[in-house]
């Protein structure tokens, strides 16, 4: 089976690349703008009829979109996140239309919902964002083309490699250079009101192969994420105890930080389970343990400096 995947040197994507590998039978190809990359494609950029030209060179069985961007001006995410899966749906049904193509959405395309409520994929999208934006409309692009093509709507991915956009990264930074000083001294945190719903990355990377590998028509839409809201404090507790930090945690609201503009969020993976045959193997717990065990060297700590540190 020969697969194509775009991303492959993102957070997400290095981690589908890793479990795609391990699979048998599998020929991966990488796309993107890297020099490692076998084809070079820029989503945000290319041409449709480019973009065909170098799928019929590929000639993938199947097709991964991980490539994305949290960060950026407008016109940066508009282009990754929303022109980029739309060129890729015309591309794909003109060069392979036969491939299947997995694309990986993100749960802030659904917006704030109710505290205690479970998200279904039927629930209406409205999100309040640009982020949020610009990958509904990617989503919607995958959605309506007329290919073999489903959307994963992903939660908060905490694990090994969690890059410093997101709390879990920044932290993770954070808590290395603090635990490097003696003694640990305090680490400003922002608002960590909100409970979210965190999966594993490794858990999104298994639900991104079985979806490659089921026969048949599966949903349009899946929702891939643990299940469950976890306190945001208790990710950063959760880290605090795999790095043996003995210092302050110390939460500074309306200081540090942005204002939580999605208090809530957890997301009903019932179809996951159902039609893929998958569910979240690791806790949070296990997920914090191994990150801090890959991206939590003290070494890369300052040698000196104020023992006071602030995460946004």
């Amino acid at each position: 089976m020969r697969i194509l995947l775009l991303g492959s040197t993102g957070y997400l994507g290095g981690h589908v690349a890793e479990r795609l590998r391990a699979l048998p039978g599998v020929r991966l190809l990488r796309g993107g703008r890297a020099p490692v990359d076998d084809h070079r494609i820029d989503l945000a950029t290319i041409t449709a009829d480019a973009l065909a030209e170098q799928l019929g060179r590929a000639a993938p069985d199947a097709v991964v979109n991980c490539a994305g961007t949290v960060t950026g001006t407008a016109l940066n995410l508009a282009g990754v996140n929303s022109r980029g899966p739309a060129v890729l749906c015309q591309a794909l049904r003109a060069a392979s239309p036969n491939a299947r193509l997995v694309h990986l959405g993100s749960a802030a395309e659904y917006g704030p919902r109710g505290v205690g409520e479970r998200t279904a994929e039927d629930a209406p999208a409205r999100p309040i964002a640009l982020y949020g934006a610009t990958k509904l409309a990617g989503t919607l692009a995958v959605l309506e083309a007329r290919i073999d093509a489903l959307v994963l709507r992903v939660t908060d991915p905490v694990g090994p490699g969690a890059p410093a956009a997101g709390l879990p990264g920044r932290l993770t930074a954070e808590l290395s250079r603090a635990v490097a000083r003696t003694p640990h001294g305090t680490v400003r945190v922002g608002d960590l009101s909100a409970r979210q719903d965190f999966v594993d990355v490794r858990d999104v990377a298994q639900a991104v192969a079985l979806a490659l590998a089921l026969p048949g028509r599966l949903p349009r839409l899946l929702n891939i994420g643990s299940g469950r809201a976890s306190p945001a404090r208790d990710l950063a507790r959760g880290l605090a105890d795999a790095a043996g930090f003995t210092g302050d945690v110390e939460e500074t609201l309306g200081q540090v930080g942005r204002p939580t503009a999605a208090p809530w969020q957890c997301s009903d993976v019932t179809a996951a389970e159902w039609e893929l045959g998958w569910r979240p193997r690791f806790t949070l717990r296990e997920s914090l343990a191994a990150l801090w065990a890959s991206d939590g060297d003290p070494g890369l700590a300052p040698a000196a400096g104020s023992r006071g540190t602030s995460v946004p």
